[in-house]
């Protein structure tokens, strides 16, 4: 897949007090934009219950370049910036572009695959990391 999109749009109560999008905000447009992708890719939340994984943040960075406004559209990409070989560990980026292409931020993102009983890190079944690599790459994406 070379690409992956998903649209917001930008509500009242994303705003500031300076009328511009706040700064939580952009990370909750990234939750939503990884979830819409694991969920396009196959990998549902039942499924997830069933298997008793779950997605964790190890760390999550935004990098604000332009102000996003309350008319503005907003599309955000995810892609994947490198993978560790057993899928446990996973690196991605997100782009918040407006129509126009420009991107207004960067969410960098450090996650993991956590056992829900045993509350470790685990390495996915096959098919959730045949499922997760379907995920765009970035030009530096590299297997760790």
């Amino acid at each position: 897949m070379e690409s992956f999109f998903t649209d917001v749009t930008i509500r009242w109560s994303d705003l500031d007090p300076n009328f511009h999008v706040r700064h939580s905000v952009y990370y909750d447009w990234g939750a939503y934009a990884r979830m819409n992708f694991l969920t396009h890719a196959g990998i549902s939340l039942s499924l997830l219950m069933q298997h008793r994984i779950g997605v964790i943040l190890l760390r999550e960075e935004a990098i604000f370049k332009k102000e996003i406004h309350y008319n503005d559209t907003v599309k955000i990409s995810i892609k994947m910036r490198s993978i560790t070989a057993s899928g446990d560990r996973w690196y991605l980026q997100h782009e918040i572009h407006n129509s126009n292409g420009m991107i207004h931020a960067i969410i960098n993102i450090d996650g993991a695959w956590m056992d829900t009983e045993k509350r470790k890190l685990v390495a996915p079944p096959t098919s959730f990391q045949e499922m997760f690599l379907t995920i765009p790459k970035t030009e530096e994406f590299k297997i760790i």
